[in-house]
């Protein structure tokens, strides 16, 4: 039995695995439908568990854990490394920002974006109020001048910050430590661009290594995260037999509960490989964006006169679709053609005109 949830049974499972012992999972949620069949209630137990996953593994209930293996095993691991280093640089921004809401609420004023260049080297240099002031206007341009581009360096920029500085209502107590705490957290910032761009260059050598991996990044819009993203989850995609396959694998199909005459609405099963949907879904939204063919669908999708679909049931629908034109070049070879990506508006103005 492989507990999905626990590290050491994933250990066991690869033991297992390397001695030819095969090894199957049962889903959790299988075993929680399934535990009143016997005794007509919801009891749970260390007694009553393992006798359901049992019978469901006698019954043929289950799946062979799909364990990726070699350049798929870096991609899987490159990726889990990536959005791991991505959540800690989320809560640190909060962090910088909450430091400034405290002691310097009027920065931000002055710089829309505190993690620009000058912005930074100022709050290296002098990121309290007082210092600001401290240093005036010939002072902060001459530091300015020193570290960036001239032409980045304005005067007027200078005098706002100055300004804001002189009538800030930031906190004025525990000032030595601010300082110290801003450091800290400004260095810990630079780190972690710094491994994440290291991380993202790795990621860029490793879709090389997959055959027809770097045709995906033809697609206008579909950058390497996204790319090695979908690879990482989805595994060799030589697996598969047909894109719908994946679609499941990614939660995207579509479930209905009908009965007699009552027909129910169509939505996405949501079960499957979560990063995987999220992470077609949040690419489906630049791909939208910057890509001219993808832009038109949806366009089409929203505005048909025959069942229009709401703006999110399009970009679902979009994934699918992406979902078949990245199987398709991974597993035919095929080059990405726009051309047949609107076949479907196509089809539809030829059925108008018949």
């Amino acid at each position: 039995m492989i507990i999905s949830t626990l590290i050491i049974q994933w250990t066991q499972f690869y033991f297992n695995s390397q001695n030819g012992i095969k090894v199957v999972l049962v889903n959790p949620f299988h075993v929680k439908r399934s535990k009143e069949l016997d005794d007509n209630t919801q009891t749970k137990s260390d007694i009553k568990d393992p006798k359901t996953i049992a019978m469901l593994v006698k019954d043929g209930r289950y799946t062979e854990p799909n364990i990726p293996e070699g350049i798929y095993a870096e991609m899987r691991v490159a990726m889990n490394i990536y959005e791991r280093l991505q959540k800690q640089l989320n809560v640190l921004k909060n962090q910088i920002i909450n430091w400034l809401d405290m002691y310097f609420p009027e920065f931000l004023e002055v710089f829309s974006d505190w993690e620009g260049k000058v912005a930074l080297l100022t709050l290296k240099e002098m990121p309290l109020p007082c210092d600001v002031v401290e240093n005036e206007v010939e002072g902060i341009i001459e530091y300015w001048r020193d570290k960036v581009d001239r032409r980045a360096v304005s005067r007027r920029r200078a005098m706002d910050l100055v300004e804001a500085a002189k009538r800030s209502i930031g906190k004025k107590e525990g000032r030595k430590l601010a300082r110290q705490e801003i450091k800290y957290l400004l260095s810990q910032y630079e780190l972690l661009k710094k491994q994440i761009e290291e991380i993202e260059a790795e990621m860029a050598e490793l879709l090389r290594e997959v055959p027809n991996g770097e045709e995906l990044l033809k697609i206008k819009g579909v950058g390497v995260k996204t790319a090695v993203g979908f690879i990482s989850e989805v595994g060799d995609i030589k697996r598969y037999e047909d894109a719908r396959q994946i679609q499941k694998l990614a939660g995207l199909n579509i479930v209905e509960n009908s009965s007699g005459k009552y027909k129910g609405q169509t939505c996405i099963s949501k079960r499957g490989r979560g990063r995987l949907r999220s992470s077609l879904f949040k690419a489906m939204i630049t791909i939208v964006a910057k890509n001219e063919e993808f832009k038109q669908l949806h366009r089409y999708y929203t505005t048909r006169e025959n069942n229009p679909l709401k703006k999110k049931q399009s970009l679902i629908a979009l994934c699918c679709k992406l979902i078949r034109v990245f199987y398709a070049i991974l597993k035919k070879g095929v080059k990405y053609d726009g051309n047949k990506m609107l076949s479907d508006i196509k089809r539809e103005a030829l059925a108008r005109t018949a």
